[in-house]
């Protein structure tokens, strides 16, 4: 049994949490109210458009930017894909397969999860 939030239902507990509507919020970003329910729902994928996500974010009153970086990578993961900035990092893009490995519990190489420490430091 999975206890995994979607985003949508981080999205409608962050907005329910601060006890907006769905209209109120949707007014504050500047879109549609449908579009927004089905998000919650889980009928639409979220945003791609990272300013449209900062834009959520901000309509919900983040303004912590590790929150906010939360809150795009978490819709970037429901989306099948790995933070743009990850990707970009050749170094992190390598470590990947050994930090799913470690993810699955299975067994890994102390060299290996030393080297994978000292690279997260660095990053």
């Amino acid at each position: 049994m999975s206890t995994r939030v979607s985003f949508g239902e981080y999205l409608r507990g962050l907005r329910v949490g601060i006890g907006m509507t769905l209209r109120e919020f949707c007014r504050r970003v500047d879109e549609s109210p449908g579009n927004v329910s089905r998000i919650e729902r889980g009928k639409l994928a979220p945003p791609d458009s990272v300013e449209k996500l900062v834009r959520f974010a901000r309509g919900l009153g983040l303004t912590d930017e590790g929150e906010i970086r939360d809150f795009i990578d978490r819709a970037v993961i429901e989306r099948g894909r790995v933070p743009d900035d990850i990707l970009s990092n050749e170094r992190m893009v390598a470590a990947l397969p050994l930090v799913f490995r470690t993810m699955r519990g299975e067994r890994v190489d102390d060299d290996d999860l030393r080297s994978l420490a000292e690279l997260i430091k660095r990053s």
